[in-house]
């Protein structure tokens, strides 16, 4: 097999040292060049860079809204209501769901364990849409509702800032009020949302906090929101609101390093579009309100990630849900906008296009995408015939490295395996280096069954955040090793600080193989290796799995989680799931007796996982301690 990839590997390595180059340039503007001066305390300067203060000025001197778009902006949209199909279907959504609004009561300070991140997602769904469908329709009645929504928030006695997701999230919700509503609120009542964002937003944010340089998506949220709080109140002390921006212009880039070198996201596709949904937040408003993103968008990955999503979710319309996460996926606004500000409308059609669509269909009350109304900005029709442009094999690389192969982006039946690599102890981790899903004909034969509810493992005095190895959190079915698509040995866990790595990714047309190093996450084996293999017609897959340095007799255990039906058959099991059927015959010199588990976690803090069954067997190692398994999946 001709090596595709390894052949292109000094290319890519020369792109994508010119584009860190580009992205060190770029961002030495925001801290080297021309740095601010040594901060007051949590990241604050004591005064921001001369362009930072150039640009808040000008803006401060500018009327309300300025957030995301300006008057004439509005007025822009509002224009091709009736001419663009998605847009005007996106616009009377946000106006139904805002008519569902009306009869809520507004949010009340109500706590849900140590979180109050229920009700500002609320708040935010709530004042993102009532405001948007006021700003295009002029129903008084969403004004009022939105006002009211927007004083109820801002008389708490603060928005928890104890876990300060709450504070970002609600931060975001009140600047997009005030500023949208901004000209039609009695001044009275500007005075105290604004009183309010300032004392639960911009004064909390000056705490010693330990977001402010987080490396995953806490940055991200929570720079975005306070970065929106001080824009929306920019007039009022304009170099005050220079040193929160100039905040973040330093500080987002710490969890921003994460998508490097192209795209791939450490916490998987959930915690992707949460952290995505509000970095693409904090530039669009760096962009729309000063005029520049500072080097930003620049970053190395952070183009690229924009594809994210399409790479890793499969022709079923489930993603490859690695670390805290379900398969499910919807609409992301984040999506639109990448696809405008990068010029790629092809990120669109594969997935996007169809859930935007079937969303917009109903309204939605109580719980619906609190970023949707942003979608509206950059939403665009879609070309028929767009197809994707990305890779069928992706070596993803970064922090959490992942591959995904693909037969086809455009085949129904194609199939489709994402492989996990990575530590247990990065952010959101599992133990489920080398774990691998697997579809075929639309169906997930192999499934990650996700996390466990945080609040529900709290309340039982549990510790979910440490990642020590014999912490509560590998107590739990879904998160140790238990419950993962990987090699157990002698039934211990995967060990913490050990990391999976990608060895070698090859790719000759639609056939690929994919290598990885499991080697360090175990204890009691010396090498471990996981291979994986896609043939050219792209109906069977061989996953390979070799041991050296095991205990002789030492029990090696193969399985992976199913919701499908499965049939014994000897030394092969028939899967049967929607009609459809795939066969898995064990292939290797050692195999063992198939064998159903029930799939479920056998303590009382385990959730149920519905429909899952847990298909395994186990070998023995060898006299020398080696053992060589492996099982073709083959579509029917």
């Amino acid at each position: 097999m001709k090596c595709k990839i390894t052949e292109c590997k000094a290319a890519a390595s020369t792109l994508r040292l010119a584009r860190f180059v580009l992205s060190a340039v770029a961002l030495g503007m925001c801290a080297t060049a021309f740095s601010a001066k040594p901060d007051v305390g949590n990241g604050i300067p004591a005064e921001a860079r001369p362009d930072v203060v150039r640009a808040v000025e000008e803006a401060a001197r500018r009327p309300h809204p300025r957030l995301f778009a300006d008057a004439r902006g509005f007025a822009a949209l509002k224009a091709r209501l009736g001419k663009e199909e998605l847009l005007t279907a996106g616009a009377e959504f946000v106006r139904r769901t805002a008519d569902a609004c009306l009869e809520a009561k507004p949010c009340e300070r109500i706590k849900e364990g140590k979180r109050l991140l229920g009700v500002s997602r609320t708040a935010l769904y709530r004042i993102n849409t009532l405001a948007l469908a006021y700003r295009i329709y002029g129903n008084k009645a969403h004004l009022d509702r939105a006002i009211a929504e927007l004083c109820a928030v801002c008389a708490f006695s603060d928005w928890n800032p104890s876990h300060f997701l709450d504070v970002g999230e609600m931060t975001l919700a009140v600047a997009i009020g005030y500023d949208w509503l901004y000209n039609d609120m009695p001044e009275d009542l500007r005075k105290k949302i604004a009183a309010g964002l300032r004392r639960c937003g911009l004064d909390a944010s000056r705490q010693p906090l330990w977001w402010i340089r987080a490396h995953n998506n806490w940055g991200q949220v929570c720079h975005a929101g306070i970065l929106a709080g001080a824009l929306a109140l920019a007039e009022e002390n304009p170099a005050e609101t220079a040193c929160f921006v100039q905040r973040c212009i330093d500080k987002l880039p710490i969890s921003m390093k994460a998508l490097a070198p192209n795209g791939n996201y450490p916490e998987g596709p959930g915690y992707w579009n949460y952290g995505i949904e509000f970095n693409v937040a904090a530039i669009a408003l760096l962009e729309g309100t000063l005029g520049s993103d500072f080097g930003l968008a620049s970053m190395l990955g952070f183009a690229e990630t924009g594809a994210y999503l399409d790479l890793v979710t499969g022709p079923s319309g489930e993603v490859f849900n690695y670390a805290d996460g379900g398969a499910g996926r919807g609409t992301c606004y984040a999506t639109w906008w990448f696809a405008k500000r990068f010029n790629r409308p092809d990120i669109l059609p594969y997935f996007e296009l169809g859930a935007y669509s079937r969303y917009v269909a109903f309204p939605r009350l109580y719980r619906g995408n609190r970023m949707f109304p942003l979608a509206l900005f950059w939403v665009q029709d879609v070309p028929a015939g767009l197809k994707p442009k990305a890779p069928l094999v992706w070596d993803a690389q970064g922090p959490v490295p992942i591959t995904i192969q693909r037969s086809s982006w455009d085949d129904e039946k194609a199939m489709f395996v994402g492989l996990k690599g990575g530590s247990p102890s990065a952010p959101h981790g599992h133990m489920d280096g080398g774990s691998f899903v697997l579809e075929s004909g639309k169906v997930r034969w192999a499934v990650d069954i996700g996390a466990e509810p945080y609040h529900r493992i709290e309340a039982m005095g549990m510790n979910l955040w440490s990642d020590a190895q014999n912490s509560d959190r590998w107590k739990l079915f879904r998160l140790g090793t238990w419950s993962h698509n990987v090699p157990m040995i002698d039934g211990c866990q995967q060990r913490v600080k050990g990391s999976a790595k990608v060895m070698e990714v090859k790719r000759d047309g639609a056939a690929s193989v994919v290598t990885l190093d499991l080697s360090s996450l175990y204890t009691n084996a010396t090498s471990v290796v996981r291979c994986g293999e896609m043939a050219a017609s792209g109906h069977s897959y061989t996953l390979r799995d070799t041991f050296a340095g095991v205990r002789p007799g030492g029990a090696i255990r193969w399985a992976m989680m199913t919701r499908a039906e499965p049939t014994i058959e000897g030394d092969k099991v028939v899967l049967r799931q929607n009609g459809k059927s795939i066969t898995l015959v064990q292939c290797g010199a050692q195999k063992g007796a198939w064998a159903v588990g029930n799939g479920q976690g056998p303590n009382k803090w385990d959730s149920p996982n519905k429909g899952c069954r847990q298909l395994m067997f186990t070998v023995p190692a060898n006299a020398n301690g080696a053992a060589s398994i492996a099982v073709n999946f083959s579509v029917n």
